[in-house]
């Protein structure tokens, strides 16, 4: 070992060059050890050295979750939760959402720098002109029940999408690597769109290439007879800055599992389905959806103070409140919720749940008990009420999540293949079974 060493019979080791290590006694053995401290953290592999004899398998760190673990160097994300600063490629998110759109974020997160305006219009050309989905895709929808669920339908058809682009395997091939990207943000849309209509049971509606990326969703969501969809130039904004929040945000749980699944080298179809399958678990992408169930469940905004007592009381939830990263107010949060009354305005709707969240927030805030416990809005707080005030059905919120998350799970996959360090995931465990068992026959058993 170069940069650490392990202590001989003396007890002593020999110091890691410089202050940045971590000195640990093993009160087994009375040996000491020295550890590297590289970007404020230690290699878990360092305490494999630390063994009571040579037999011995070594330390091993445990972590359930992953809360204190990292797993990857990335330079995509970076997220200060006791500040509540998200940031892509060192740029604030708050200058996106005023200055950019969703796409040129996406080419942002997956080039690593904003583009030139020819650059920009390059992409923009080539994501328009790919939203069209093989029709035997369609065939595959219909074979869905009509009950299905759409984020189920989507799951399913990204991951089939590897079996329409087979030489996307070369997983080296850099050309093979831009066409998946752009085939991957241009399709979920089109593949989004066609699960939400299967579940209504509507015809599918094909891509309009005329319109924004926003306006080419809206018309496949919602265009009925008409002979052409005009989306509200509101709505386009207010999705679109939506889709930049939601674009990326660093190693949660379906970036890892597209990292996870990738590390296998898979083609990128199938490590992107494994994002969406993180995505739809209800701790995850789900989480709009139970604050708006929340919201319903407390009816009226007299309801308020009884609902918080019971929180308390550790008998409800308050959904949309807190996170595993940000111990501050989430800054996606403030900037969605400014687009909220714009979208009610535009759809006509007074919402309930709007007033409900509004003196929800302000009676938490002002509650020590919660701020005290660092529990400050979420993205999700907010992003709900807007696919509800879109006429979207909760069953498929998820998958309106999907659709920009793609970019970030792109960006991910892309960045993990050029990892020097890369290894094949392989989490190790602590065995807590019997060993040396006899095995019984099976009429000796009950």
């Amino acid at each position: 070992m170069s940069e650490q060493s392990r202590s001989e019979g003396n007890g002593k080791a020999t110091a890691v060059e410089g202050k940045n290590s971590l000195t640990v006694t093993d009160n087994r053995t009375g040996k000491t050890y020295d550890i590297e401290i590289k970007d404020g953290t230690v290699r878990a592999m360092d305490f494999r050295q630390i063994k009571v004899d040579d037999d011995d398998f070594g330390l091993m760190t445990y972590d359930p979750g992953f809360t204190n673990t990292a797993s990857c160097r990335s330079a995509i994300t970076y997220i200060d939760g006791e500040r509540g600063i998200l940031q892509h490629r060192g740029i604030p998110i708050e200058e996106l959402c005023e200055k950019s759109t969703y796409l040129e974020v996406a080419y942002l997160l997956i080039h690593g720098h904003l583009p030139t305006q020819k650059e920009l219009d390059g992409w923009v050309y080539e994501i328009t002109h790919h939203t069209y989905v093989h029709e035997n895709m369609k065939s595959f929808m219909q074979g869905f029940r009509h009950d299905a669920h759409p984020m189920g339908m989507l799951l399913a058809s990204v991951g089939a999408l590897s079996t329409f682009y087979p030489e996307a395997k070369n997983i080296d091939d850099e050309e093979q690597q831009h066409l998946a990207a752009v085939r991957l943000i241009a399709k979920m849309p089109t593949l989004a769109a066609f699960a939400y209509r299967h579940s209504l049971g509507l015809p599918y509606v094909y891509p309009d290439n005329d319109l924004s990326y926003a306006g080419n969703l809206l018309s496949m969501l919602f265009k009925m007879a008409e002979p052409r969809y005009e989306p509200d130039p509101r709505l386009e904004k207010a999705l679109d800055t939506l889709f930049i929040l939601h674009a990326d945000h660093e190693q949660n749980c379906s970036a890892a599992a597209v990292r996870v699944v990738g590390s296998s080298r898979v083609d990128p179809y199938t490590a992107i389905a494994a994002g969406v399958a993180g995505l739809y678990g209800p701790l995850h992408g789900g989480a709009n959806v139970a604050v708006l169930k929340m919201l319903q469940r407390i009816g009226k905004v007299e309801n308020i103070p009884d609902f918080l007592e019971t929180v308390k009381q550790g008998k409800e939830r308050l959904m949309g409140f807190g996170h595993r990263v940000y111990k501050n107010y989430d800054p996606r949060a403030r900037i969605i919720k400014s687009h909220v009354d714009e979208v009610l305005e535009v759809t006509g709707k007074n919402s309930p749940w709007l007033e409900i969240a509004v003196e929800l927030e302000k009676r938490a805030l002002d509650d020590e008990y919660f701020t005290s416990r660092k529990l400050y809005p979420n993205v999700d707080f907010y992003s709900g009420l807007i696919y509800e005030a879109l006429g979207i059905p909760t069953d498929a919120f998820t998958v309106m999540f999907a659709i920009p998350r793609t970019s970030g799970w792109i960006a991910q996959w892309l960045e993990m293949l050029h990892d020097p360090e890369l290894k094949i995931a392989r989490p190790r465990q602590i065995y807590t079974g019997e060993l040396n068992q006899r095995y019984v026959p099976i009429e000796e058993r009950g």
